[in-house]
């Protein structure tokens, strides 16, 4: 009875100094500054940013996938085939451009180094916020194990862009914690990943809505390249004259891409959907006359639609492989979307208000500042919370 009392004395002591040591380690973790974000701010001006001003049907369009995992060093392995294997799974499928994005660690090409291009997918909290961090020398392992707050998700994309070129924000709608409210405030990235299923991108709408201004990216999030309906079924399409990272920076930071979303063609049935990837719809031409958006596709779209501020349908146009559309004076901004019979989804950039005698283009950088008041308040509460913890693991352990 004794040795029972014993045993149950030590197992809750132990689940204890976890459960204390896990608090710690939260709280340690939660360090950031404390920003004041500036209200919402719809684009606006006497000029229109044309993400396809540079388009050169010539040499259209490139198929690229940016997240991509592999089998890597170590135990944790979030995907068991090699570079090689992946990139050759890809290419078979159509792919011209192949980045690897594993987990807070950079990937060589498996067997092109003009082709290198050094990224990471940076976060392993619990919420599943994660960056695609582009032109970075080095990992930043720094990361908020519980972000709870819209601060520390900003402070994030602070520290990484010091130290890369430019930052993707991964699956939005599978992150825990995105709401309309976060997308409002948080700025910093250059490229939105889009949602696979979700054909709305509503979340998208709200950062556009509010001001911030993004490309869109879709991704396959490449973990089992031998599962159908894991691989080429996102995929991005480039105005791109080759693979080389700085073609491909020019390209994603220029907007000259549309994304894209691509069935499971067979839905198993390997062959059928090596056929589908060839002939996919594709955007024929795109631009900007005065303040016309235009659009030509080469197959016919079931539908072609254009989204403006807070996700409103501005135009719809059915059984057609063209549309134009007028932007009023009242239009922030305008995007496309054309959905195809069999389930493909065209996405283009979007067209935003801006004025050119000031900036380049719609892009607000900068657009929340520091409030030292709650910065020193907050993160001296978790200096007292942390001094609290470590008290009561050395009194349990005195004990």
């Amino acid at each position: 009875m004794r040795l029972l009392r014993k045993i149950s004395a030590i197992s809750l002591k132990t689940v204890i100094s976890i459960i204390l040591i896990a608090v710690l380690a939260v709280i340690i973790t939660s360090v950031s500054p404390i920003y004041r974000f500036k209200a919402p701010e719809p684009f606006s001006g006497p000029d229109v940013f044309n993400p396809y001003r540079n388009l050169d049907t010539a040499i259209c369009w490139k198929r690229a996938n940016f997240h991509t995992h592999t089998k890597v060093e170590g135990l944790l392995n979030e995907c068991a085939h090699t570079p090689e294997e992946v990139h050759q799974a890809l290419s078979d499928f159509g792919y011209d451009i192949v980045t690897f994005s594993n987990h807070n660690a950079l990937t060589d090409h498996p067997f092109d180094s003009a082709l290198q291009v050094n990224v990471y997918e940076h976060g392993y909290n619990l919420f599943k916020y994660h960056k695609l961090v582009f032109g970075c020398k080095d990992v930043n392992h720094f990361d908020h194990l519980v972000p709870f707050m819209p601060s520390q998700k900003q402070f994030q994309l602070d520290l990484l862009s010091k130290e890369s070129d430019f930052i993707t924000m991964n699956h939005p709608l599978r992150t825990r914690g995105t709401s309309k409210e976060l997308m409002e405030r948080i700025n910093g990235y250059e490229l939105i990943e889009l949602d696979g299923i979700n054909t709305e991108q509503e979340y998208w709408d709200w950062a556009l809505s509010a001001g911030h201004y993004s490309f869109a990216l879709s991704n396959d999030d490449l973990h089992y390249p031998d599962r159908s309906h894991c691989i080429a079924v996102r995929c991005n399409f480039l105005c791109c004259p080759s693979g080389s990272y700085e073609d491909i920076k020019n390209t994603l930071l220029e907007g000259c891409s549309y994304a894209m979303r691509v069935p499971d063609y067979g839905c198993g049935d390997w062959e059928t959907k090596l056929q589908g990837n060839k002939e996919l719809p594709a955007i024929k031409n795109i631009g900007l006359c005065d303040s016309t958006i235009y659009i030509s596709l080469t197959q016919k779209a079931d539908s072609i639609r254009v989204i403006g501020q807070n996700h409103t349908t501005l135009a719809l146009a059915t059984q057609c492989d063209s549309l134009n559309y007028t932007l009023k004076h009242s239009d922030p901004y305008a995007r496309i979307t054309a959905y195809f019979p069999k389930g493909e989804v065209i996405y283009t950039n979007a067209f935003a208000r801006y004025d050119a005698s000031i900036s380049a283009g719609p892009f607000n950088e900068g657009d929340h500042e520091i409030n030292f008041v709650l910065t020193i308040l907050f993160n001296l509460m978790l200096l007292l919370l942390a001094a609290g913890d470590i008290t009561l693991l050395y009194t349990l352990f005195k004990k």
